[in-house]
This record gives structure tokens, C-alpha cells and sequence, in this order.
């Protein structure tokens, strides 16, 4: 799948990993993209549109530090498997940038 968020970079086909998009950068580094950390990554820019550039700044600036990665709904259980690469979420691009949303699911009060 496309993202237009990063059209500048080269597409290429893993039929390995099917449902994830693998981009490369002209340098060499790549990076994959899992469809349910694109839909986590649009969660974010409908909460905060205005720092979303600098979310996408900060995915292309830890591709090139760490070489390859697979941005990930869950490291634990992810839907792309490959070797050589680390798995990062969300939450490891955004918290250090300080842009949090707010976690409101929490268990039942009942047992209390």
C-alpha cells in the first residue's frame, strides 16, 4: 500500500511480508511499514494535525540512525517478520517527542 507520507521514497515488493509496505532510502537504509502502525500514526494526525510533520520527520530521522526498521503495532507480535531489523511502535516515535495520547481504557471497577 501507498502512503503519501513517504512518496519520496523508493516502493519496493517483499513477498515475504505481503501486507506491509517496505520503503528505501537512497542511501540504503529501509524501513517497512505495517498497516496497523499506518492506522495509529493517522490517529495522531487527527489529534494533533500540527506536530504530525514532525512525527514523520522524526520516523525518517530513526531510519537513517538505526539502518532498518519495522514500525509496528506490537514488537511482541509483529505481522512482518524479517531478519536484521529492529521493531519500534508508535509510542517509540512519538514519547520522546513528547506527544502523548491519552490512554483511557483501563479495567473494570467492579472488583473493587
Amino acid at each position: 500500500m501507498k502512503y503519501v507520507e513517504f512518496a519520496q521514497f523508493e516502493e519496493k515488493k517483499d513477498s515475504n511480508n505481503p501486507f506491509s509496505t517496505l520503503y528505501l532510502l537512497p542511501s540504503g537504509e529501509s524501513f517497512y511499514i505495517e498497516p496497523a502502525f499506518y492506522s495509529q500514526l493517522q490517529g495522531f494526525k487527527e489529534r494533533h494535525h500540527d506536530k504530525y510533520d514532525l512525527i514523520i520527520e522524526e520516523i525518517i530521522n530513526l531510519v537513517k540512525r538505526n539502518k532498518h526498521i519495522v514500525f509496528t503495532s506490537n514488537y511482541e507480535h509483529p505481522l512482518t517478520e524479517v531478519d536484521g531489523y529492529i521493531y519500534l511502535e508508535i509510542t517509540d516515535v512519538t514519547n520522546p517527542l513528547k506527544i502523548y495520547v491519552e490512554d483511557k481504557s483501563r479495567g473494570s471497577d467492579y472488583g473493587d
